[in-house]
């Protein structure tokens, strides 16, 4: 039995190692001014949009998810991009191909604004 438990914790371990080296990890809100290539999440929580303002490089997915118990949604200024109301739960992706600014806000709530800077 405590053999059967030691390779249980090392395995564990192990694959914890793994996926913390390799990145592996599921996406996670950015932090102000954070980048990563390729994806990115932002949750949208507490009549806010988490990251407030991301910098990304050109080709980036943002995928929006309201974490918030009413509805929301995320739509550019400038109409480059807009969802659905989205419900707790919802998700919306947008793929940033061109650099430049691109200030959004929930329409349900215009209070709420963030920004994406693709460069």
């Amino acid at each position: 039995m405590k053999q059967t438990l030691w390779n249980f914790r090392t395995l564990r371990a192990v694959i914890l190692a793994l996926i913390i080296l390799t990145g592996a990890t599921e996406s996670r809100p950015f932090l102000l001014g954070e980048s990563n290539p390729g994806s990115t999440v932002v949750n949208i929580d507490n009549f806010s949009f988490g990251s407030g303002a991301l910098t990304v490089p050109a080709g980036t997915t943002i995928t929006w998810i309201n974490r918030d118990d009413v509805p929301h949604t995320v739509v550019s200024t400038e109409r480059v991009f807009a969802s659905s109301v989205l419900d707790t739960g919802d998700k919306f992706s947008y793929t940033f191909t061109k650099p430049g600014t691109y200030p959004y806000y929930c329409s349900v709530h215009p209070k709420m604004t963030a920004k994406v800077e693709v460069r």
